[in-house]
């Protein structure tokens, strides 16, 4: 199975690494990141980004947005899901709007048009209504929607417990079996 992360500049990166952390080791691992979630991640986490993925502890192909010519811009490399976490309204933009000029935006469309699973999770509050348009056509398109929302029927008692809450709604929206939340009517 292949699965493409894209961390593009909206806040919250620290939520993608966390996704990248729960991921199955049977998935193949592909990163795309911004150079504005560059920016973001040293902002917010002080975190040389490109360095820590390059250093992550398990296998993963990591892509800079300038490489449109990358495997995973092609339908016949055969990319089973992405997730864009975090999301930018820009980046929301582009792919409801059919602007490729990017690898993310570029992947995003392949697996729109081979009909795979999106996941779009936007990081802004509140949204405006050109927003929720792009994000209309997008699941309209049949992109996923998962903004990253607080939760506290699993009785959260830190942000690590939020996080993995979000973390493991976003796995099963993609399909992927995990057990880092209590579901609903199991004790917390």
């Amino acid at each position: 199975m292949k699965l493409v992360v894209g961390i593009s500049g909206a806040s919250g990166t620290q939520l993608a690494l966390r996704f990248l952390e729960h991921v199955p080791q049977e998935y193949a691992l592909f990163v795309v990141m911004s150079q504005s979630a560059k920016r973001v991640a040293r902002t917010e986490a002080r975190l040389d980004l490109k360095s820590t993925l390059k250093a992550w502890p398990r296998p993963l192909e990591l892509f800079e947005e300038s490489q449109i010519d990358a495997p995973i811009a092609s339908g016949s490399f055969g990319i089973d899901a992405m997730a864009i976490i975090p999301a930018s309204l820009n980046i929301i933009a582009k792919i409801a709007h059919g602007i490729c000029d990017e690898l993310m935006s570029r992947c995003a469309a392949v697996i729109l048009k081979e009909q795979k699973k999106l996941l779009i999770a936007p990081r802004e509050l509140p949204l405006h209504s050109i927003a929720l348009e792009n994000l209309l056509t997008l699941a309209r398109a049949q992109a996923l929607i998962a903004p990253p929302m607080l939760t506290y029927y699993t009785n959260p008692q830190n942000l690590e417990s939020m996080e993995l809450f979000l973390v493991g709604k976003w796995l099963d929206a993609l399909g992927i079996v995990n057990n880092l939340y209590a579901r609903w009517g199991q004790p917390c």
